[in-house]
């Protein structure tokens, strides 16, 4: 299985450009355009499942992420041009059967995001991290909501490592932890509850 552990902050531009002035990586840009898909009765949703294609530089990809114990989440991925020819190959590389029964009755988009990405590798103590500084807008029931924040994502190493190095980073540039996704931000917004 793959998995995912990643802490994420709420930021401002000034935090943002603190943090790239102060780590000299190597930063990629990368525009990001996501839909997040659900079926009509929301059966993932249901299980806390995110299913989106998302465009980065314009090469589309396709990723399923589940709940995993220990606050990380599986996550997989492959470069798919449509999320319907996706979900076969996401079924392999997940294990699991259940993805293409629950989207038999069809999937349709319920929520997206639009942002810029300046992402750089870091080794750290125990740990390697990719930063990431994203700014944009989430979008969900016609609307918009402004996004900026900062994610530490584990690559390789400790997740205990990773979990002191962000917590350093947000003592340091005074970030607030933020416990939920863009999807479910995004979601939250296409139901009025944002």
């Amino acid at each position: 299985m793959g998995r995912e552990f990643e802490l994420k902050y709420a930021a401002d531009p000034i935090q943002q450009a603190k943090i790239l002035r102060d780590f000299p990586l190597d930063w990629q840009r990368i525009d990001m355009e996501t839909t997040y898909y659900d079926t009509p009765g929301r059966a993932l949703a249901q299980r806390k499942w995110t299913l989106r294609r998302r465009y980065e530089n314009g090469t589309a990809v396709c990723t399923l992420k589940t709940p995993a114990e220990g606050g990380g989440r599986g996550e997989w991925e492959l470069p798919c041009g449509t999320i319907e020819e996706a979900i076969p190959e996401l079924c392999k590389l997940s294990d699991s059967r259940e993805l293409l029964v629950l989207t038999a009755e069809g999937l349709e988009p319920v929520c997206g995001a639009r942002f810029t990405r300046q992402a750089g590798l870091l080794e750290a103590e125990d740990c390697r991290l990719e930063l990431a500084l994203d700014s944009g807008v989430l979008l969900g029931g016609g609307r918009e909501l402004p996004l900026c924040e900062i994610e530490a994502e584990l690559k390789d190493g400790s997740e205990e490592a990773a979990a002191a190095f962000a917590a350093g980073l947000a003592a340091k540039y005074s970030l607030t932890a933020e416990s939920r996704s863009k999807f479910r931000r995004a979601l939250m917004l296409a139901k009025g509850e944002l």
